[in-house]
């Protein structure tokens, strides 16, 4: 059984992401868990590069795998609420990775 009901990876390593603002969308998002009274089921941590520059800053969502793509500081409060919170991926935000093409 896991500690935490939610646990949160933001990319704040590699080329792209800590040029993109990810330390504050770490900081946003962990300040939003914590405005919700939530610090003791849902963990916000700071995470190495998740290998997907040029997408950051980079957000993934466990248990659920979820990948968030571009987030901004302003997409905390709908990733805490309507994901973590309330059990709905962000859509809008949701990253897949684009498959290559077929040769």
């Amino acid at each position: 059984m896991s500690i935490y009901e939610k646990h949160v990876f933001v990319c704040v390593a590699g080329k792209t992401c800590p040029t993109q603002g990810s330390e504050a969308v770490w900081q946003a998002l962990r300040d939003e868990v914590k405005a919700c009274g939530k610090l003791e089921s849902i963990r916000v941590n700071k995470a190495g590069c998740l290998a997907q520059c040029g997408n950051g800053p980079m957000v993934v969502v466990y248990p659920e795998q979820v990948w968030y793509g571009h987030v901004a500081v302003e997409d905390a409060a709908a990733i805490v609420h309507e994901h973590l919170l309330g059990g709905q991926p962000v859509e809008r935000l949701r990253y897949v990775k684009a498959k290559p093409a077929a040769s």
